[in-house]
């Protein structure tokens, strides 16, 4: 119990950097090179996944030795992906449909992939 809290702990300080990268790069682009949000959120959600791969295989997860490292990449981005769609859809129907700031929707976005992301890496990575 006490390693699954620690693996949270570190989860949830990984995924706060994570955060605030996305979050940071998705106003930069939208606001300062004026690209369209869901672009941005795009490209802001890919930056953020090249750091939170870095960190979670260093040093969140146990990431299983008998794996290659190829395939435990192709699985994180495999997921990464999927949360990206899943990010997408939030993105996207909080802005279009609801007509709230992209910016508070992409909190939401984001707690719910954080989820996720916990979820699914814990069980294909380890």
């Amino acid at each position: 119990m006490k390693k699954i809290i620690n693996q949270i702990l570190k989860f949830g300080l990984v995924g706060g950097i994570a955060f605030i990268i996305d979050y940071v790069f998705l106003y930069l682009f939208t606001e300062y090179f004026n690209i369209y949000y869901f672009i941005s959120a795009i490209l802001s959600f890919s930056i953020s996944v090249i750091f939170n791969y870095i960190a979670s295989i260093i040093w969140v997860f146990d990431v299983d030795g008998e794996k290659s490292k190829i395939k435990n990449f192709i699985v994180f981005i495999a997921l990464s992906v999927a949360g990206l769609g899943i990010n997408q859809v939030i993105m996207w129907y909080g802005v279009e449909v609801i007509s709230l700031y992209y910016m508070y929707v992409k909190l939401i976005a984001t707690i719910i992939v954080m989820i996720f992301n916990f979820i699914t890496r814990k069980i294909f990575l380890e």
